[in-house]
């Protein structure tokens, strides 16, 4: 019953635009007119009917149609459609997608907000239950979480609507499928307008940090003080910033030392030691020995130290609320009848969307209004509830990736494990301009790849190379290069994400890192490698220790590019990921320049504020947990200090 699974996601997550292609196309595909007109001569047989539909078309034409379908330059949309259909297929089967959760809906309502010191009451009529507190959070992720903390802390009443579920360390499975339906947005298949980019976003109390592969790196000095002189906001370069990426690395326990690392990290340093390239270790959130390979999935060791298990326990023991599987629909605006902006935020309305126990919708009514539910949604959010900030959805970063891989049988390579093992990034390497020890063009690091998510990026050619691929799986190190981008997109009211990478600069950027990469892969003894390009672009090594002839590798390193996407007009395209969302509601000198102003308050609404990687001018090119939750600090003081006005 695959295949109805590969309905179901499609209908359920796809865009309308995607949809409707789909079924536009499969329903030419089911007649004689329809398939001669996609396919041309190969539906045509020498017996009755003489044309075929597509079903009745032999299974070798099939795959020549299937080839022309993606190397055809002005058949795009036909591309993309193969490109969903491909995708969702080889999702379904390799994650296990067709395995129910495992994961129990938390559904309980806590037993009484009494006695968490928030007024309660149930308008019948409307069939709505009001709630007074201080402060009211949407979102659990990096800076919920760490709002919640700071003021529960400093005494107000906090409560925090999570759209997710909360899940215990014995909670997770570590099964691909169940686990990103669960923990990621569209279940792990979110993708841009135009299906060029790959998005993965958490959706489940502590957000990403729940699901950050525990890479914890401070934000670069260079971004801090471009943040500082070029936006003129001075927060950046301050002591008070500084201090809290202190505190915020020692709440969450950082460690820089690994004592023990995966295939891929092997792979990594032993490339770029071979290449006598500088290769660092990765500060992570994590002990030492941490080896489970599947933090992306939820930490079944409990050992990763992300905002759930660390400030949002704070917020909790100081009396915070969380309802889980509760979903903003609207701030509740008025007009501002004082001095300064004209309208005044005075809560938020919600609906239970996966909390079977909460039979109302929620009216939520307080002193501060925190927007914490990352720049793919916060937003939409303040969009639909009337907000009129063009830097509102604009400016959004997306750090794009792409992918270098290389095939180590363990016959002939001294790297031990397989490539699901170890901890997933402790090792990073910077490639830089000449000797510049600053702003790298681009880093490289290793992925998480389980099968369904190795399936749907790696490139189909043929069935036999497809399977031939998969089979090789454990033993297949991928290698990500990472940018930070100039160009920049947009999240749409309802949710669509729209983006082009900057032609120049960021293109150039992510060859030369996806180029570095493919050095490193064979210099560490791959005996093939190649890139997630539509033609399956790859070389093979000469020798089993990854020596390649100097002339093949310079012809095929200089045939690399930074292509454009499925619906690109052109024979070879690539599909780029992103797993860091920012800058879509950015902090700003004045309304000209941002969503938001210094102190994460919205210039149009008074007591609305965003706290989450929204808030960023630019992208930072590093991991953004740490700059994250060291900005929400710093915002979650400055909010604190101004509600005490009220007390």
């Amino acid at each position: 019953m695959g295949f109805v699974k590969v309905a179901e996601i499609l209908v359920e997550r796809g865009l309308i635009e995607a949809v409707f292609l789909i079924r536009v196309i499969l329903l030419m595909l089911c007649t004689k007119l329809g398939t001669f007109l996609l396919c041309g001569c190969l539906c045509i047989s020498d017996k009755w009917p003489f044309i075929n539909n597509f079903s009745n078309i032999t299974l070798q034409n099939r795959e020549k149609i299937v080839q022309k379908w993606l190397n055809h330059r002005f058949l795009t949309p036909i591309r993309l459609a193969f490109v969903y259909i491909k995708v969702l297929c080889v999702w379904v089967f390799f994650s296990r997608g067709i395995v129910e959760s495992m994961y129990e809906t938390n559904s309980s309502l806590p037993q009484s907000l009494a006695q968490k010191g928030l007024k309660v009451t149930i308008d019948s009529k409307t069939n709505t239950l009001r709630i007074h507190c201080d402060v009211v959070i949407v979102g659990s992720g990096c800076g919920g979480g760490i709002a919640a903390s700071v003021l529960a802390c400093s005494g107000h009443k906090v409560l925090v609507l999570e759209k997710g579920n909360y899940f215990t360390p014995m909670d997770y499975s570590s099964l691909e499928g169940p686990s990103m339906d669960e923990l990621y947005e569209s279940g792990g298949t979110m993708a841009s307008l135009d299906g060029n980019m790959a998005i993965l976003a958490g959706t489940t109390v502590g957000g990403g940090s729940a699901i950050n592969w525990s890479a914890s790196i401070r934000t670069p000095e260079y971004v801090l003080k471009e943040w500082a002189k070029d936006h003129e906001l001075s927060l950046f370069w301050s002591s008070e910033y500084l201090s809290a990426m202190d505190l915020v690395c020692e709440r969450i326990g950082v460690t820089d030392k690994c004592l023990e690392e995966g295939l891929q990290n092997q792979a990594l340093r032993k490339g770029c030691e071979s290449l006598g390239l500088r290769v660092d270790c990765v500060p992570r959130n994590s002990s030492e020995r941490h080896y489970c390979g599947s933090c992306n999935y939820g930490c079944r060791e409990g050992d990763k130290k992300g905002v759930e298990a660390t400030w949002l326990v704070d917020a909790i023991n100081h009396g915070a609320v969380i309802l889980t599987g509760c979903k903003a629909e609207r701030f509740l605006l008025d007009k501002n009848e004082e001095e300064g902006r004209r309208l005044k935020c005075l809560g938020v309305m919600a609906k239970a969307i996966r909390n079977n126990n909460i039979k109302w919708r929620l009216k939520i009514e307080a002193k501060a209004t925190i927007s914490s539910c990352g720049a793919l949604s916060t937003p939409p959010l303040m969009i639909s509830s009337g907000l009129k900030n063009k830097n509102i959805g604009r400016n959004l970063r997306l750090h794009p990736v792409l992918m270098a891989w290389g095939y180590f049988p363990d016959s002939v390579s001294d790297l031990r494990g397989k490539c699901y093992e170890g901890g997933i990034i402790t090792s990073i390497h910077k490639v830089l301009s000449g000797d510049s020890e600053s702003e790298a063009r681009a880093i490289v690091e290793t992925p998480a790849l389980g099968p369904g998510a190795f399936s749907s990026l790696f490139p189909w050619v043929s069935g036999l190379e497809f399977k031939k691929a998969m089979l090789k799986y454990s033993r297949t190190v991928h290698l990500i290069t990472i940018i930070r981008d100039k160009g920049c997109g947009k999240v749409t009211r309802e949710g669509r994400v729209i983006y082009e990478l900057d032609e120049e600069e960021d293109k150039e950027n992510i060859k030369l890192g996806l180029k570095q990469a493919l050095r490193i892969l064979i210099a560490a003894g791959a005996v093939e490698v190649g890139t997630h390009q539509s033609d399956g672009k790859r070389i093979k090594c000469n020798n089993n220790n990854g020596i390649i002839n100097e002339k093949d590798l310079k012809e095929f390193l200089d045939s690399i590019y930074a292509l454009g996407g499925p619906m690109t007009h052109e024979e070879k395209w690539t599909i780029y990921s992103s797993a860091h969302q920012m800058g879509s509601c950015r902090m700003g000198r004045n309304e000209e320049e941002g969503g938001v102003d210094e102190n994460g308050e919205s210039w149009e609404a008074k007591g609305l504020f965003v706290c989450d990687a929204s808030l960023l001018p630019t992208a930072i090119g590093v991991n953004p947990m740490i700059t994250i939750q060291s900005t929400a600090y710093c915002v979650a003081k400055r909010i604190a200090k101004s509600l005490r006005r009220y007390q």
